[in-house]
């Protein structure tokens, strides 16, 4: 639609005709799990555009229940079935796009065919129907990425148990995971059963029966495996499909076939990051490469840019961010690079409300370029995701953070924002002043021989601590240096800064010294997603 709406503003005399094999075309699928909780109480709120609309505003030709079935290049038409009279229809094309989407991910469990899935507006009625139902007061989420969490969220709005069976070892496998266990918390203290390392063997009329023999109660069953690029036309047209199974398309969002064009969740893009092909089923992406495909037939030469994959999720109050690469992404293509934990306030914590807010940056250590961020907490994740993927895409180096002007008053920011102060950080770690160890370092650090040591107060090691670490308090360590192991140790505090501050201290006295990456906070957060 953002393809067909930008071609009638660039060519009044083009004519244009739109096939949806759903029943609604241009809705809100984003918003489907808050539909059915009632959040988004008003299904037409999610119509963002009818047929009768789109027809007197746009001139655009918008048929629904009106299922492509072939594309035929040689003569440049298509074949459509009629889904509501069955009756098969031809048209012809001078310029086509393709828009399919992705599809749900198919298990290959024995009772699959039982579960439920949110693709468009008739399966949010289904599933809005069945939570209805008094027989199905339990429910099951096979997959714990942003589907599953979102519908997991809203079926607790409506008071029903809900447990997610997620195959790995953390939720949002986008995401690293100390950044996304204290959502995962969250959603356990909200009633949320998260079950991970687990897998479906198979379902039966009651439950979901679990590799290891557990069984899952589940009146109901959603599947929220992920997606797939759903390219089956294509690939019956003979359309090259990329190495991700997703349909290949150059910058210009052509397919192999010069008048065919692509864009959305059925399309691989080009990772800006990795170099690589990629899948990311965004609505953002879907919506961008839309516009650009109506601009490159109505003439204007454009090309895509590449993808970041820029994200947000939001739970009982709770959000994580990402943008770029995670660590664990970064690792696995093995591309070079430093990492930050700050733990920063959303806001000024002189004013009422300040919460806590923790990102966590990556930059090349050779260059200072940023790539990636996650972020989490209550408040502020989207202004500062948002910021950093901006500079990103401006190419700015971890040290431009500190540079970077952005608005202040107490009740939305800090004179050294959560942004600045990665940037202060950053510049620390990038240009050596502080030696740094990341969390999950640290086991191997002391099974090498260094000394931990806790520079807080007494009161905070006492309420909690890194086992088996002795405290030496920061204002007391420059007169207990005879306790220190000065040829190797490792200090941290709660999140980093007061260690930063123990480490210089110690260099001054010749120690070989590393401060632990966003202290005893995200240690303990990382120690815990590990222990699940």
């Amino acid at each position: 639609m953002s393809a067909a709406a930008r071609l009638r503003r660039l060519d009044e005399a083009a004519e244009i005709t739109v096939y949806e094999m759903s029943q609604h075309v241009s809705y809100a699928n984003c918003g489907l799990p808050y539909f059915v909780s009632d959040v988004i109480s008003r299904r037409d709120n999610l119509l963002l555009q009818t047929p009768e609309a789109l027809w007197n505003r746009f001139r655009i030709k918008a048929k629904v229940a009106h299922m492509v079935t072939a594309i035929n290049r040689a003569d440049k038409t298509v074949e459509i079935k009629n889904l509501h009279t069955g009756e098969t229809l031809t048209d012809s094309y001078d310029k086509l796009v393709i828009a399919t989407g992705a599809r749900p991910r198919k298990l290959d469990v024995p009772g699959i065919e039982r579960a439920l899935w949110l693709r468009n507006v008739t399966d949010a009625d289904e599933v809005k129907a069945a939570l209805q139902n008094a027989d199905n007061k339990s429910v099951a989420i096979l997959g714990a990425g942003f589907i599953g969490i979102e519908l997991a969220e809203n079926i607790r709005h409506m008071d029903i148990p809900v447990t997610i069976i997620q195959r790995s070892n953390s939720i949002l496998g986008q995401f690293d995971t100390e950044m996304v266990q204290p959502l995962q918390a969250k959603l356990e203290n909200h009633g949320v059963q998260i079950i991970l390392n687990a897998e479906a063997d198979h379902i039966n009329k009651e439950h979901i029966v679990l590799k290891d023999g557990r069984k899952v109660e589940a009146g109901l069953v959603f599947t929220a495996a992920g997606v797939d690029p759903d390219n089956a036309l294509a690939k019956a047209a003979g359309l090259k499909i990329g190495v991700t199974g997703g349909l290949w398309v150059d910058e210009q969002q052509r397919t192999s076939d010069p008048d065919i064009f692509a864009a959305g969740d059925a399309v691989e893009k080009h990772g800006q990051l990795t170099g690589e092909q990629t899948l990311v089923p965004l609505a953002n992406l879907a919506n961008r490469h839309g516009r650009l495909i109506a601009d490159v037939i109505a003439g204007l030469d454009v090309k895509a840019h590449a993808a970041t994959g820029t994200v947000i999720l939001g739970a009982f109050g709770f959000a994580v961010g990402i943008t770029g690469l995670s660590e664990r992404a970064a690792t696995k293509a093995g591309i070079k690079h430093k990492v930050i934990h700050i733990h920063p306030n959303n806001h000024a914590g002189y004013y009422p409300g300040s919460k806590r807010l923790s990102m966590k940056v990556l930059f090349d250590p050779e260059t200072g370029k940023i790539l990636g961020a996650q972020a989490n907490g209550e408040d502020g994740v989207d202004k500062r995701i948002d910021v950093i993927a901006t500079a990103m895409h401006g190419n700015l180096t971890i040290e431009d953070l500190m540079d970077l002007e952005l608005a202040y008053a107490p009740q939305f920011g800090s004179a050294k924002d959560a942004v600045n102060i990665a940037g202060y950080v950053g510049n620390n770690v990038f240009n050596g002043t502080t030696p740094t160890l990341q969390w999950h370092e640290l086991e191997t650090a002391r099974a090498n021989g260094a000394q931990v040591i806790d520079v807080r107060s007494g009161g905070e090691h006492g309420f909690a601590n890194i086992p088996g670490t002795p405290n030496i308090p920061i204002e007391e360590l420059r007169d207990r240096l005879s306790e220190v192991q000065l040829e190797n140790v490792v200090v941290y505090c709660q999140v980093g800064q007061r260690g930063h501050i123990a480490t210089q201290i110690l260099k001054a006295s010749g120690a070989k010294v590393k401060n632990l990456d966003g202290g005893y906070l995200t240690w303990a957060a990382g120690e815990a997603s590990l222990n699940r």
